[in-house]
């Protein structure tokens, strides 16, 4: 089956991705069109090969359209997902505006693709960068042991903060790597090179920061289980591109290493590296232009006989945010669901 496609936020990071993804995995394009702000419409993108006129977001431009890839701000999905649904399209969408909507499902595939069958508002959200590769790491050990509770610590490369982040860090190598006076940071919150940054997101009142918020809630509804205790950190380090998480998980009933690594092996989306066989772990270099989670250093907590550590890689715009939605499209077409 074929499908008509419109790409919105066409012109952004994740947008570019979001195109070259849809080529990449032979995506079943009928018609595609790209939308993006009346700032961007006007520019040609390309898309297999092909140059297209980028047009002005509108409710007209939805017409016929059968899925949306959605990738704007919150303001911009909550004013025309909705309208774009109306339509009759089923959006995919990368902002946070419908994540926690109790009728829109939060979905990766790998995890919970199932729940791309209860669709209520015509809109599937795309989960944080952080809860999704971490989501593909747990599930196979949460089917063979439950999770009761994870403590997380986050790596998080600039990219995070899109073309402006990557930008800003740039011009903090140049000077810091050659001893020059490091420039004021434009979009991270502070200095990131030869730093890290807890505050790179603003601080909600619980004292988390919001994106330790979102991965505290998108984990519990990916998972499917909101007794799952949740603790991150996020930090932003000096990386251009994926992030890293260093993973503590408790389980309900003990887990031994060998049946973690066993589980891992075989999970979909999950490139398993084992240290003490073969010496290789995930790296960011290595994860970088990849649509993997790559996991390793599994390893017995010594504090608690019911949990177990592990360090997990993702490049953050990929499968943290482009892949994941071009896979959920995947899943709307295989399923049936796209008529």
């Amino acid at each position: 089956m074929s499908v008509n496609v419109a790409v919105v936020g066409a012109t952004g990071a994740v947008g570019d991705l979001i195109r070259k993804v849809l080529v990449e995995r032979a995506f079943p394009v009928k018609t595609i069109k790209f939308l993006a702000s009346e700032k961007s419409a006007g520019k040609t993108v390309e898309f297999a090969g092909k140059p297209y006129t980028v047009e002005p977001i509108r409710a007209e431009a939805f017409a016929g359209v059968q899925i949306v890839l959605s990738s704007t701000p919150s303001s911009v999905s909550k004013e025309f997902s909705p309208i774009a649904a109306r339509a009759g399209a089923i959006v995919v969408d990368n902002s946070s505006a419908w994540r926690m909507d109790p009728d829109c499902p939060l979905v990766v595939p790998e995890v919970n693709g199932d729940q791309l069958h209860h669709i209520k508002k015509g809109i599937v959200a795309n989960p944080n960068c952080v809860a999704i590769p971490l989501c593909v790491a747990l599930k196979p050990l949460h089917d063979i042991g439950r999770v009761k509770r994870v403590v997380v610590a986050t790596y998080q490369s600039s990219s995070g903060k899109g073309a402006t982040g990557l930008t800003d860090f740039n011009a903090q190598v140049a000077a810091w790597g050659t001893g020059k006076p490091v420039p004021a940071p434009t979009a991270h919150r502070a200095q990131l090179a030869g730093n890290v940054i807890t505050l790179d997101w603003a601080l909600d009142p619980n004292g988390f920061t919001e994106e330790e918020n979102k991965v505290i809630n998108e984990t519990k509804k990916i998972l499917g289980d909101a007794s799952i205790g949740v603790c991150p950190t996020c930090v932003r380090v000096p990386v251009k591109v994926a992030h890293s998480e260093a993973v503590t998980v408790e389980f309900h009933t003990p887990i031994s290493v060998a049946d973690a690594k066993a589980a891992l092996a075989k999970a979909p989306g999950v490139v398993f590296m084992d240290e003490m066989k073969d010496g290789k772990f995930p790296q960011p270099i290595l994860a970088e232009g990849s649509d993997h989670t790559f996991v390793g250093r599994v390893r017995q907590d010594p504090s608690n006989p019911n949990a177990l550590c592990l360090w997990v890689v993702s490049d953050n715009l990929r499968k943290g945010a482009a892949t994941n939605a071009v896979q959920c499209a995947q899943e709307l077409v295989k399923r049936g669901i796209v008529k």
